[in-house]
């Protein structure tokens, strides 16, 4: 339920609304506009009827949200929701570029790719210490050694750190390091995770899962926005069809359908939904060109002794001509680059 406030309703008119939410056992969630203040009802609204409020001195309308997310709704927050990160406004006019490889290896490999995306106009910078993978004898991470070696890039490059956390009790170590912390497609309806990496109140950029329709990937995100952290950042990263050819399928469709449905920024993974470089640049052009606000790109100075992912890791040579293309792009739907 969404209560709209009068144009020049008193604060202690807002307060009032905000008590008897409380006092019904519901939570409140305000969004102060320019002109209008909006306070949403967080809980099972069914069994009150909208006249408890609508009587109230300084209500305008009372309007019933019928999408099971809430939080995550334009209803609640009309409004883009910017996701402030080292300078970086994520989901606001520019475009921002995340790239780096899909796992810190070693000191050498993590600090001479980090460079390589600050060089060739990368804004924040992308590797696991943590590594979930299909095959239990697959390269896992470094772990808390590969954290190590992020704070480290920190440091010394200036780029924002991203990378995954797996389990909730992770959380507290991964939030020390990264600016963002990584939620990927098969924690997505990992509640507890979600739960712990709201509270922790770190941007966390959450990825659509492999089989997961847009709504229950905003319903995930709902987790995370119950903890009063705002800052959440939607990723399309492919999903899985009967397509072969391609290691998903992207769907670029839920960029202009997310961007209606939630306030909240959209950004695509077009490594991990095509699997191959040589395809990166072109779905990189199509996801700026449909709406999106950012990329997230792997890459590694050398894809042919990537210990994961290698097929879908650009050269650094590659990313820049990717950074190249995608500012001419934007700049074609009236965007720029960070």
């Amino acid at each position: 339920m969404i209560i709209v406030m009068k144009k020049g309703a008193l604060p202690e008119q807002v307060q009032a609304v905000i008590g008897r939410i409380s006092d019904l056992g519901y939570r409140a969630h305000v969004s102060q506009g320019a002109e209008t203040t909006i306070i949403g009802v967080i809980g099972d609204e069914r069994r009150v009827s909208e006249n408890v409020f609508h009587m109230m001195s300084g209500v305008d309308t009372v309007v019933r949200v019928l999408k099971p997310f809430k939080l995550a709704s334009r209803e609640f927050h009309p409004d883009d929701t910017i996701v402030p990160v080292n300078g970086i406004r994520l989901g606001a006019r520019s475009v921002a570029i995340i790239a780096g490889p899909c796992a810190v290896e070693s000191r050498d490999q993590i600090l001479e790719s980090a460079w390589a995306v600050k060089e060739a106009g990368g804004h924040i910078f992308r590797a696991g210490a943590f590594k979930p993978r299909t095959s239990p004898y697959s390269f896992q991470g470094m772990g808390i050694e590969g954290l190590d070696l992020l704070a480290e890039v920190r440091q010394l490059t200036g780029l924002a750190i991203i990378t995954e956390v797996m389990a909730p009790e992770q959380v507290p170590d991964v939030a020390a390091t990264a600016d963002i912390l990584q939620i990927g497609t098969r924690n997505m309806q990992n509640y507890n995770l979600l739960h712990a990496v709201g509270a922790s109140l770190k941007p966390a950029l959450l990825k659509r899962g492999m089989m997961s329709t847009m709504e229950e990937l905003l319903m995930s995100a709902e987790y995370i926005l119950s903890h009063d952290n705002p800052h959440v950042i939607l990723c399309e990263r492919g999903i899985r069809t009967f397509e072969r050819y391609t290691r998903n399928t992207l769907d670029i469709s839920a960029v202009p359908v997310l961007k209606e449905l939630t306030h909240l920024p959209v950004m695509i993974d077009p490594s991990h939904a095509c699997g191959k470089a040589a395809w990166v640049n072109a779905l990189s052009r199509a996801a700026i060109a449909a709406g999106a606000d950012g990329l997230l790109i792997e890459a590694h100075p050398h894809p042919e002794l990537a210990l994961s992912d290698g097929p879908q890791s650009l050269t650094p040579e590659q990313l820049y001509d990717l950074v190249a293309d995608v500012q001419q792009v934007a700049a074609a739907v009236g965007r720029d680059l960070v």
